[in-house]
């Protein structure tokens, strides 16, 4: 019998039933060994050797291998096709004690019968170099985590971290946040007319087009110009002057990469970047997606084969191009041996795996599907139409007013992959037709300033400036969302917490490399330069620590806390000794403290509109915490029948007595879009807060005790018809008894 060593348990049972007694197909649950947790595990002064040991949840499994291993005729180590694939079959190799003849390596891009067979006809030797820009990068981080982690606690609040990546990602977010604070929007009209052909009843818009037959700064158009325009324009006899019709072409895009993938499972279905990179996992791991951990454009000759066949079969000849598409890479990274993310088999269509999917794999399945297939397909066809519209009236001669409109003429690929394509079609006319003025249309417009990056619009521009690499782009927003430098608005976009603008501030002024965009994308390409064998790890390493560390410990001597963080002044009164209360920054934002400390220990949460920058200088009100008072003023307390008024505390606006502290009462805000509780049907699902974290229960407490451990999607399980919750393993039912919550 020979043992097949895999990381994951589902991808085990997958493998197993493809195979026969001769193989037996066990799991490592990951990385079987790591650097130590209690200490930075890294040798230093012998060339950065890294000390690994085997964490005590592993030492059962390890144990386990070893017997199996000791029993069989030999060890196939098949864990994924990437670096950290590479790195758990090395550890694996040296944690068993394996010689080099007793284990070889496979490598697979896809969970099917004949990928499998076909590995195991063609093993391999471990690839060190794959092993050696593994360690790299994990010696590399631990070096910047562990020393700079440390001077953030001493410098700024306790509990802080910072990562090699995820520095960066937060200095991209920071400066898109005072990008959106520093714009200032500008006021700008726009003209229109509605028209209507004569003796027609279609009628259409035609936006102003050209003044004096050229096109203008839509920016000049202020009030005054649109009122002087309004005025010439809306009395006069207007007629076609022209039509331009012309054919275009849509052409598909290209399979999914993780970046593309992440993206459009954001834009699409909400997904944020971990949830898909779970949901992706999942479909991988049972054998219906290849390994959704890449950035090749590159289709396998099968698949593209069986695409076609499948496109002519099921749509027919006109949706079947005569050449088959194929898509290079504009990444000079891009690891072109490995495959796009797609359906293992295109014949097995979304609605066929339906009953095998819960409805976030399907949903993912199908947008896979789709986009893999549609790739392959003709071109969408769309007619586009433009009538210019202008006027003899002496008033009205110098404008041009032009309506376009545009139809899917055919809808090629467009079939199989739905986009948005937005459809206007205009009514039929001729050149010199005369048309009836029904409406002249003046509307006051302003410039939109940048917007905070959603999961994709940050995947993207990580993407663009070379930092991270596929494996790292989910795991990198997870990480800066669960330390508290950036949270999500009501629309899931990112923008940074009060520490997040400090931490950022102090590593951009004084560690500029560690968030240089240039520099962490150079550090990417020489980590590729090692995988490739072009350079050896530890002179990488050595080349960023010396100039790093010693940095560190001239700025342990050159940075003053309190210039960091300055204190700032409130006009707050300690309700416990009545010194004043000054206005501090801890590693869950700002917020109030006697300025009696040690003596007095009493501190507040910062409530909205409270001082932050010296006395008499109030913030600019919150718009949302301003209706919020408005919605809730005169709202009692039921326990001693004070006022309730709005506060804003770490996890968001919430209702508090005006009688605190005689009277501690504190209650959520329900939002209007909260989801109605099942159990009672009057009260809302609301967010609460315990010793052991956020909780979701009913507003209706204690009347009604319906709780749960995740937030409603508002979505129903299709198994048992019990609400579905987020939980850190995706959407799941939130009855532990259903299928579905698994």
């Amino acid at each position: 019998m020979k043992l097949i060593i895999v990381e994951s348990p589902t991808k085990a049972k997958t493998i197993a039933k493809f195979l026969g007694k001769d193989y037996r197909v066990e799991s490592s649950f990951g990385h079987i060994r790591d650097l130590p947790q209690k200490e930075m595990g890294i040798d230093i002064e012998n060339g950065f050797a890294p000390k690994y040991v085997v964490p005590m949840k592993s030492r059962k499994i390890v144990t386990g291998l070893k017997a199996l291993a000791a029993k069989s005729d030999g060890i196939i180590l098949a864990s994924d096709e990437d670096r950290e694939g590479e790195a758990i079959a090395w550890h694996l190799q040296e944690a068993l004690k394996l010689k080099k003849d007793q284990a070889v390596r496979i490598a697979f891009h896809e969970i099917t019968k004949p990928a499998i067979l076909e590995a195991l006809a063609h093993p391999r030797e471990l690839d060190l170099k794959m092993v050696d820009a593994q360690q790299a990068r994990r010696v590399l981080d631990r070096l910047v985590g562990y020393e700079l982690s440390p001077f953030l606690w001493k410098k700024v609040a306790k509990g802080l971290s910072a990562g090699r990546v995820q520095s960066v990602a937060i200095r991209l977010i920071v400066e898109r946040e005072r990008e959106i604070q520093k714009f200032v929007s500008e006021e700008y009209w726009s003209i229109a007319l509605k028209v209507r052909p004569e003796k027609q009843k279609n009628e259409f818009e035609a936006n102003l087009f050209k003044i004096n037959n050229k096109t203008f700064d839509k920016l000049s158009i202020d009030s005054s110009a649109a009122d002087a325009i309004e005025a010439k324009v809306k009395d006069a006899a207007w007629f076609v002057a022209g039509i331009e019709k012309k054919g275009t072409k849509k052409s598909p895009a290209a399979p999914f990469t993780t970046a593309t993938l992440q993206q459009s499972a954001n834009r699409h279905l909400g997904f944020s970047a971990k949830q898909t990179m779970s949901v992706a996992q999942k479909l991988y791991e049972q054998g219906h997606i290849t390994y959704m951990r890449t950035d090749s454009l590159n289709l396998s000759e099968k698949f593209l084969t069986e695409a076609r066949e499948y496109l002519l079969k099921e749509y027919g000849e006109k949706y079947l191009p005569k050449e088959v598409r194929k898509y290079k890479n504009k990444s000079k990274n891009a690891q072109e041996a490995h495959e796009a993310v797609r359906p293992t088999e295109v014949s097995k269509d979304p609605e066929s795996l339906r009953d095998k999917f819960d409805p976030q794999q399907f949903k993912l399945y199908r947008l896979i599907w789709q986009r893999a297939l549609a790739c392959q397909a003709t071109d969408a066809q769309i007619a586009a139409t433009a009538i210019d519209l202008k006027s003899e009236d002496k008033e009205a001669k110098d404008y041009t007013f032009r309506s376009t409109g545009q139809i899917i003429s055919f809808d090629g690929y467009l079939k199989i992959y739905p986009e948005k394509t937005e459809e206007q079609e205009l009514p039929t006319v001729s050149e010199g037709q005369a048309l009836d003025l029904l409406e002249t249309l003046k509307v006051q417009h302003f410039t939109k300033g940048p917007g905070r990056y959603s999961d994709a619009g940050l995947v993207k521009e990580l993407e663009k400036y070379g930092i991270g690499r596929p494996s790292t782009y989910a795991p990198t927003i997870n990480t800066i969302i669960v330390r508290n430098y950036v949270n999500r608005d009501e629309h899931k976009k990112l923008f940074p917490t009060d520490i997040a603008l400090v931490v950022n501030d102090l590593l951009v002024a004084h560690f500029p490399k560690v968030v240089d965009y240039k520099f962490t994308a150079k550090m990417e390409d020489d980590l590729d330069a090692i995988a490739e064998g072009k350079k050896e790890w530890q002179p990488v390493i050595g080349d960023f620590y010396g100039e790093f560390h010693q940095n560190l410990q001239e700025k342990y001597q050159e940075i003053n806390k309190k210039d960091l963080m300055p204190e700032e002044t409130s006009q707050e009164i300690c309700d416990k000794c009545g010194s004043p209360m000054i206005i501090k920054t801890g590693r869950y934002g700002k917020f109030l403290a006697c300025s009696n400390f040690p003596e007095c220990k009493n501190i507040k949460s910062l409530g909205a509109g409270k001082s932050a920058g010296g006395a008499g200088e109030e913030k600019k009100p919150d718009a949302n915490l301003e209706a919020l008072e408005k919605k809730f003023a005169g709202e009692k307390c039921e326990k001693c029948g004070s006022d309730m008024v709005v506060k804003n505390g770490k996890f968001g606006p919430f209702l508090a007595c005006s009688g605190y502290p005689k009277c501690k009462n504190i209650k959520s805000i329900v939002d209007d879009s909260a989801v109605t509780c099942p159990a009672c049907n009057k009260g809302k699902i609301v967010k609460k807060f315990s010793r052991k974290g956020v909780f979701y229960a009913c507003s209706a407490y204690p009347d009604c005790k319906n709780a749960y451990w995740g937030r409603p999607t508002g979505e129903v399980c299709q198994v048992c018809g019990s609400l579905i919750i987020e939980t850190k393993d995706g959407n799941k039912c939130s009855d532990k008894g259903c299928s579905n919550s698994k």
